[in-house]
């Protein structure tokens, strides 16, 4: 029998040709043990089987097991944490970043990249931004070895 003639019977019956397959070889073995007379059989089986291993694992989770589930858990948890953190963090570095693109694209003249000039300080600025007082910083620039000056 070849194949087209195969499924040419299987649609006759209202079956699929490999349950005809199946149903010829139960005809010429007989019962054998694991061979079921249906897909849809054998399917069940293995769900209930599935369902017996589900319930014995609930049912025989010892505390280790639940220690090490629960600080996974935790773990997972703090994991989240830190990635929606840097997501937040993510998006306002991206919005700063569009912010000054488009401050600079606004402008009508080109952006002068010239760096920073610094101006030394006079004592008393210095002293005000370091929050000590002149007599201080004269102090120390006079105690101090030179190259720490």
């Amino acid at each position: 029998m070849d194949a087209d003639a195969l499924r040419a019977k299987a649609a006759e019956l209202d079956t699929t040709a490999t349950d005809l397959v199946i149903q010829g070889l139960n005809h010429i073995l007989g019962d054998v043990p694991g061979v079921s007379g249906s897909v849809e059989k054998r399917l069940y089986e293995l769900e209930e089987d599935f369902w017996r291993l589900k319930q014995s694992i609930n049912d025989g989770a010892n505390p280790q097991q639940e220690t090490r589930l629960t600080a996974l858990e935790n773990k997972l948890e703090a994991v989240a944490n830190q990635l929606t953190k840097f997501e937040g963090a993510l998006l306002v570095m991206q919005s700063s970043i569009n912010a000054s693109k488009s401050r600079r694209s606004s402008y009508s003249q080109p952006y002068n990249s010239q760096p920073i000039k610094i101006e030394p300080h006079d004592e008393k600025k210095l002293a005000f931004r370091l929050s000590t007082t002149v007599a201080t910083l004269t102090e120390k620039r006079t105690t101090l070895s030179a190259p720490l000056v």
